[in-house]
Formats: structure tokens, sequence, C-alpha cells
């Protein structure tokens, strides 16, 4: 469970984003939807290959 402790004088709004933000960021909904269904081993890795392959294209280019 996240817990959020509202600082003094904080605005709601804010404090509201920063709880966002940290959901957001335990990946928890993806996980969710992910789990939601089952996958072959075979095509989540051939999943994870193929991010791979795309990270090293976008990210590694030698021009």
């Amino acid at each position: 469970m996240l817990i959020i402790k509202v600082k003094d004088g904080e605005n709601i709004d804010r404090a509201l984003k920063r709880y966002r933000r940290k959901h957001r960021d335990t990946k928890l909904m993806r996980e969710l939807r992910e789990r939601k269904e089952y996958t072959k081993e075979s095509v989540r890795r051939r999943a994870e290959v193929k991010k791979a392959q795309y990270k090293e294209r976008v990210f590694f280019k030698n021009d």
C-alpha cells in the first residue's frame, strides 16, 4: 500500500500528483494487465528479444 504524507501547507492536488507518480512507478497496473491472461513462455521471450533489438537499434546507433 502506498502512503503519501501531506506536508503542512501543501496543496491537495500536489499530494495527489505525488501519489499518482508513485503508483505509476510501482508498475502495479502493468503487472495486473499482464496477469489478466496467460502468456506462453516462448511468446514472452520473443517479445523480450524484440524489445532488446529495438533498444539496440535506437540507443546504440553507429552513424
